[in-house]
Protein backbone atom coordinates (compact mmCIF):
# COMPACT_ATOMS: atom_id res chain seq x y z
CA UNK A 1 0.00 0.00 0.00
CA UNK A 2 1.75 3.24 -1.27
CA UNK A 3 1.29 6.22 0.77
CA UNK A 4 2.70 9.73 0.22
CA UNK A 5 5.20 11.57 2.35
CA UNK A 6 3.96 15.23 1.80
CA UNK A 7 7.43 16.53 3.50
CA UNK A 8 9.83 13.89 2.40
CA UNK A 9 7.91 14.56 -0.72
CA UNK A 10 8.16 10.85 -1.92
CA UNK A 11 5.32 8.07 -2.17
CA UNK A 12 6.57 4.70 0.37
CA UNK A 13 4.76 1.47 1.55
CA UNK A 14 3.00 1.61 4.10
CA UNK A 15 3.73 -1.53 5.77
CA UNK A 16 7.61 -0.98 5.22
CA UNK A 17 7.74 2.31 7.42
CA UNK A 18 5.39 0.61 9.91
CA UNK A 19 7.60 -2.60 9.97
CA UNK A 20 10.84 -0.31 9.96
CA UNK A 21 8.88 1.41 13.07
CA UNK A 22 8.30 -2.10 14.58
CA UNK A 23 11.60 -3.50 14.14
CA UNK A 24 13.38 -0.55 15.72
CA UNK A 25 11.20 -0.40 18.42
CA UNK A 26 11.29 -4.39 19.04
CA UNK A 27 15.05 -3.46 19.78
CA UNK A 28 14.21 -0.93 21.38
CA UNK A 29 12.22 -3.33 23.98
CA UNK A 30 15.21 -5.92 23.49
CA UNK A 31 18.56 -3.46 24.47
CA UNK A 32 16.86 -0.93 26.25
CA UNK A 33 17.67 2.32 23.99
CA UNK A 34 15.62 4.90 22.62
CA UNK A 35 16.48 3.37 18.60
CA UNK A 36 16.69 7.00 17.30
CA UNK A 37 20.36 6.70 16.19
CA UNK A 38 19.04 2.75 14.43
CA UNK A 39 15.41 4.20 12.93
CA UNK A 40 17.66 7.61 11.23
CA UNK A 41 19.97 5.35 9.51
CA UNK A 42 17.25 3.21 8.14
CA UNK A 43 15.03 5.67 6.67
CA UNK A 44 18.33 6.97 5.10
CA UNK A 45 18.73 3.82 3.50
CA UNK A 46 15.13 3.18 2.51
CA UNK A 47 15.68 6.56 -0.01
CA UNK A 48 13.76 9.69 2.53
CA UNK A 49 16.25 12.28 2.60
CA UNK A 50 18.90 12.58 5.85
CA UNK A 51 16.95 16.28 6.88
CA UNK A 52 13.61 14.66 6.97
CA UNK A 53 14.75 11.41 8.73
CA UNK A 54 16.89 13.81 11.29
CA UNK A 55 13.81 15.94 12.29
CA UNK A 56 11.00 13.53 12.07
CA UNK A 57 12.55 10.43 14.39
CA UNK A 58 12.73 13.35 17.03
CA UNK A 59 9.14 13.90 17.41
CA UNK A 60 9.16 9.64 17.35
CA UNK A 61 11.91 9.68 20.23
CA UNK A 62 9.39 12.59 22.21
CA UNK A 63 6.69 10.13 22.41
CA UNK A 64 8.53 6.81 23.00
CA UNK A 65 10.57 8.70 25.70
CA UNK A 66 7.08 10.48 26.98
CA UNK A 67 5.67 7.27 27.82
CA UNK A 68 9.19 5.81 29.68
CA UNK A 69 9.01 9.38 31.73
CA UNK A 70 5.47 8.84 32.87
CA UNK A 71 6.52 5.61 34.46
CA UNK A 72 9.31 6.43 36.15
CA UNK A 73 7.64 9.32 37.68
CA UNK A 74 5.00 6.89 38.86
CA UNK A 75 7.90 5.08 40.53
CA UNK A 76 9.35 8.04 42.14
CA UNK A 77 12.73 7.74 40.50
CA UNK A 78 13.19 10.59 38.60
CA UNK A 79 15.74 13.89 40.19
CA UNK A 80 13.96 16.62 38.79
CA UNK A 81 15.96 19.29 40.11
CA UNK A 82 19.03 17.69 37.90
CA UNK A 83 16.75 16.83 35.19
CA UNK A 84 15.72 20.16 34.93
CA UNK A 85 19.98 21.53 34.66
CA UNK A 86 20.21 18.65 32.32
CA UNK A 87 17.38 19.86 30.33
CA UNK A 88 18.38 23.83 30.57
CA UNK A 89 21.22 22.45 28.59
CA UNK A 90 20.08 20.52 26.67
CA UNK A 91 17.50 23.43 25.36
CA UNK A 92 21.15 25.43 24.50
CA UNK A 93 22.54 22.44 22.33
CA UNK A 94 19.26 21.73 20.70
CA UNK A 95 18.77 25.64 19.45
CA UNK A 96 22.53 25.62 18.44
CA UNK A 97 22.15 21.83 16.54
CA UNK A 98 19.22 23.18 14.69
CA UNK A 99 21.03 26.55 13.75
CA UNK A 100 24.24 24.13 12.78
CA UNK A 101 21.24 22.11 10.83
CA UNK A 102 20.15 24.79 8.78
CA UNK A 103 23.46 25.99 7.79
CA UNK A 104 24.76 22.69 6.74
CA UNK A 105 22.01 22.14 4.55
CA UNK A 106 22.19 25.63 3.15
CA UNK A 107 25.67 24.71 1.91
CA UNK A 108 24.74 21.53 0.95
CA UNK A 109 26.83 19.64 2.64
CA UNK A 110 24.29 18.20 5.77
CA UNK A 111 24.13 14.64 3.86
CA UNK A 112 27.56 14.38 4.18
CA UNK A 113 28.35 15.40 7.93
CA UNK A 114 25.17 13.04 9.47
CA UNK A 115 27.29 10.33 6.52
CA UNK A 116 30.60 11.12 8.56
CA UNK A 117 29.53 11.56 12.29
CA UNK A 118 27.42 8.29 11.82
CA UNK A 119 30.46 6.47 10.67
CA UNK A 120 32.85 8.06 13.26
CA UNK A 121 30.37 7.37 16.27
CA UNK A 122 28.42 4.11 15.63
CA UNK A 123 31.62 2.87 14.25
CA UNK A 124 34.10 3.48 17.47
CA UNK A 125 30.69 2.88 19.93
CA UNK A 126 30.24 -0.67 18.40
CA UNK A 127 33.48 -1.55 18.26
CA UNK A 128 33.79 -0.86 22.19
CA UNK A 129 30.92 -2.78 23.22
CA UNK A 130 31.93 -5.66 21.35
CA UNK A 131 35.38 -5.58 22.71
CA UNK A 132 33.80 -4.97 26.22
CA UNK A 133 31.29 -8.08 25.87
CA UNK A 134 33.38 -10.78 24.12
CA UNK A 135 35.82 -9.70 27.29
CA UNK A 136 33.30 -10.40 29.74
CA UNK A 137 32.23 -14.07 27.63
CA UNK A 138 35.73 -14.94 27.78
CA UNK A 139 36.27 -14.32 31.07
CA UNK A 140 32.88 -16.13 32.46
CA UNK A 141 33.93 -19.09 30.28
CA UNK A 142 37.17 -19.68 32.00
CA UNK A 143 34.95 -18.84 35.11
CA UNK A 144 36.77 -15.92 36.19
CA UNK A 145 35.04 -12.75 36.53
CA UNK A 146 36.60 -10.02 35.06
CA UNK A 147 38.22 -6.98 37.67
CA UNK A 148 35.52 -4.05 37.55
CA UNK A 149 37.46 -1.03 36.33
CA UNK A 150 38.19 1.44 39.72
CA UNK A 151 36.31 4.65 39.88
CA UNK A 152 37.33 7.70 42.00
CA UNK A 153 35.35 8.42 44.29
CA UNK A 154 36.51 12.80 43.52
CA UNK A 155 37.54 13.06 40.39
CA UNK A 156 38.59 16.26 38.95
CA UNK A 157 34.77 16.77 38.45
CA UNK A 158 34.15 17.22 41.99
CA UNK A 159 36.96 19.86 42.46
CA UNK A 160 34.90 22.47 40.03
CA UNK A 161 33.54 25.52 41.47
CA UNK A 162 29.51 26.42 41.17
CA UNK A 163 28.28 23.41 43.10
CA UNK A 164 24.69 22.71 43.43
CA UNK A 165 23.39 19.82 45.95
CA UNK A 166 21.12 17.48 44.59
CA UNK A 167 19.19 15.75 47.34
CA UNK A 168 17.44 13.43 45.54
CA UNK A 169 20.57 11.83 43.73
CA UNK A 170 22.26 12.72 47.12
CA UNK A 171 25.04 14.91 45.05
CA UNK A 172 26.92 18.22 45.60
CA UNK A 173 28.52 18.74 42.89
CA UNK A 174 29.52 21.61 40.21
CA UNK A 175 26.70 22.60 38.04
CA UNK A 176 29.52 23.00 35.12
CA UNK A 177 29.51 19.19 33.53
CA UNK A 178 25.95 18.85 34.04
CA UNK A 179 25.18 21.48 32.45
CA UNK A 180 27.88 20.93 29.80
CA UNK A 181 26.33 17.11 29.59
CA UNK A 182 22.89 18.38 28.32
CA UNK A 183 24.06 21.08 25.56
CA UNK A 184 26.31 18.21 23.86
CA UNK A 185 23.24 15.53 23.98
CA UNK A 186 20.68 18.36 23.18
CA UNK A 187 23.24 19.11 19.85
CA UNK A 188 24.17 15.85 19.24
CA UNK A 189 20.16 14.78 19.41
CA UNK A 190 19.28 17.52 17.10
CA UNK A 191 22.05 17.17 14.46
CA UNK A 192 21.58 13.39 13.88
CA UNK A 193 18.41 12.04 15.00
CA UNK A 194 19.10 10.49 18.27
CA UNK A 195 17.79 10.69 21.78
CA UNK A 196 21.32 9.88 22.90
CA UNK A 197 20.39 8.21 26.37
CA UNK A 198 23.05 5.37 25.58
CA UNK A 199 25.52 8.49 26.09
CA UNK A 200 24.06 10.20 28.75
CA UNK A 201 22.88 6.96 31.39
CA UNK A 202 26.66 5.96 31.28
CA UNK A 203 27.98 9.53 32.08
CA UNK A 204 25.68 10.10 34.86
CA UNK A 205 26.81 6.71 36.27
CA UNK A 206 30.69 6.40 35.59
CA UNK A 207 31.36 10.51 35.98
CA UNK A 208 28.40 11.99 37.61
CA UNK A 209 28.32 8.92 39.84
CA UNK A 210 24.63 9.73 40.22
CA UNK A 211 22.72 6.57 41.80
CA UNK A 212 21.60 4.07 39.27
CA UNK A 213 17.82 4.09 40.61
CA UNK A 214 17.44 7.59 39.52
CA UNK A 215 19.46 8.04 36.39
CA UNK A 216 17.15 6.66 33.17
CA UNK A 217 14.12 8.22 34.57
CA UNK A 218 15.92 11.56 34.60
CA UNK A 219 17.41 10.69 31.55
CA UNK A 220 14.04 10.45 29.66
CA UNK A 221 12.90 14.01 31.36
CA UNK A 222 16.27 15.56 29.69
CA UNK A 223 15.66 14.08 26.02
CA UNK A 224 11.87 14.75 26.08
CA UNK A 225 12.24 17.84 26.69
CA UNK A 226 15.15 18.91 24.17
CA UNK A 227 13.54 16.54 22.14
CA UNK A 228 9.88 18.23 21.69
CA UNK A 229 12.08 21.60 21.79
CA UNK A 230 13.68 20.33 18.00
CA UNK A 231 10.33 18.97 16.97
CA UNK A 232 9.44 22.34 17.37
CA UNK A 233 12.30 24.23 15.80
CA UNK A 234 12.66 22.07 12.89
CA UNK A 235 9.28 22.21 11.76
CA UNK A 236 9.26 25.71 12.25
CA UNK A 237 12.63 26.54 10.96
CA UNK A 238 13.84 23.65 8.27
CA UNK A 239 10.11 22.57 7.84
CA UNK A 240 11.76 19.13 7.49
CA UNK A 241 9.05 17.30 10.62
CA UNK A 242 6.80 14.54 8.51
CA UNK A 243 4.13 14.08 10.13
CA UNK A 244 2.52 11.11 8.61
CA UNK A 245 5.61 9.29 8.50
CA UNK A 246 6.63 9.87 12.39
CA UNK A 247 2.67 8.88 13.00
CA UNK A 248 3.44 5.50 11.42
CA UNK A 249 6.63 4.99 12.71
CA UNK A 250 5.00 5.55 16.52
CA UNK A 251 2.56 2.84 16.18
CA UNK A 252 4.65 0.39 14.76
CA UNK A 253 7.46 1.68 17.84
CA UNK A 254 4.93 0.85 20.46
CA UNK A 255 4.20 -2.52 19.15
CA UNK A 256 7.37 -4.07 18.68
CA UNK A 257 8.87 -2.43 22.20
CA UNK A 258 6.59 -4.85 23.81
CA UNK A 259 7.73 -8.00 21.83
CA UNK A 260 11.26 -6.99 22.57
CA UNK A 261 10.85 -6.22 25.99
CA UNK A 262 9.65 -10.24 26.31
CA UNK A 263 12.78 -11.49 24.29
CA UNK A 264 15.27 -9.40 26.20
CA UNK A 265 14.09 -11.10 29.71
CA UNK A 266 15.67 -14.08 28.14
CA UNK A 267 18.60 -13.25 26.94
CA UNK A 268 22.29 -12.22 29.29
CA UNK A 269 23.26 -8.85 29.78
CA UNK A 270 26.56 -9.46 28.11
CA UNK A 271 24.89 -11.32 24.70
CA UNK A 272 22.59 -8.26 24.24
CA UNK A 273 25.77 -5.85 24.79
CA UNK A 274 27.22 -7.94 21.80
CA UNK A 275 24.76 -8.09 19.63
CA UNK A 276 23.98 -4.56 19.97
CA UNK A 277 27.65 -3.83 19.51
CA UNK A 278 27.44 -5.79 16.38
CA UNK A 279 24.31 -3.95 15.25
CA UNK A 280 25.79 -0.30 15.95
CA UNK A 281 29.04 -1.48 14.12
CA UNK A 282 26.79 -2.68 10.90
CA UNK A 283 24.65 0.34 10.66
CA UNK A 284 28.63 2.34 10.37
CA UNK A 285 30.20 0.11 8.30
CA UNK A 286 26.45 0.73 5.99
CA UNK A 287 27.73 4.79 6.30
CA UNK A 288 31.04 4.13 5.60
CA UNK A 289 30.09 2.41 2.43
CA UNK A 290 27.78 4.78 0.52
CA UNK A 291 30.21 7.29 1.68
CA UNK A 292 33.01 6.08 -0.66
CA UNK A 293 30.97 4.36 -3.58
CA UNK A 294 29.47 6.27 -6.05
CA UNK A 295 26.26 6.84 -6.17
CA UNK A 296 24.32 5.43 -9.65
CA UNK A 297 22.83 8.67 -9.66
CA UNK A 298 26.16 11.58 -8.90
CA UNK A 299 23.66 14.43 -9.98
CA UNK A 300 19.95 15.26 -8.40
CA UNK A 301 17.76 18.18 -8.45
CA UNK A 302 15.94 19.92 -5.62
CA UNK A 303 14.82 23.18 -4.96
CA UNK A 304 16.46 25.62 -3.06
CA UNK A 305 16.21 26.10 0.62
CA UNK A 306 14.82 29.39 1.45
CA UNK A 307 17.82 31.74 2.42
CA UNK A 308 20.44 29.62 0.22
CA UNK A 309 22.68 31.51 -2.25
CA UNK A 310 21.33 31.48 -5.50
Amino acid sequence: MQLYLPIAELPVNMFMIFGMGAAVGFLSGLFGVGGGFLLTPLLVFSGIQPAVAVATVTSQIVASSASGALAYWRRKSIDWKLALFLLAGGVVGTVFGVLVFRLLRTIGQLDVVIGLCYVVFLGGIGMLMVIESVRFMIAARREAAPEPRKLRQHGWIHGLPFKVRFQRSRLYISAIPILALGVFIGFLGTLLGIGGGFIMVPALIYLLKVPTTVVIGTSLVQILGTMAVATILQAYSNQSVDAVLALILMVGGVIGAQFGAQVGSRLRGEQLRALLGLLILAVGVRFAIDLVVTPQEPFSIAPLVSGAAP
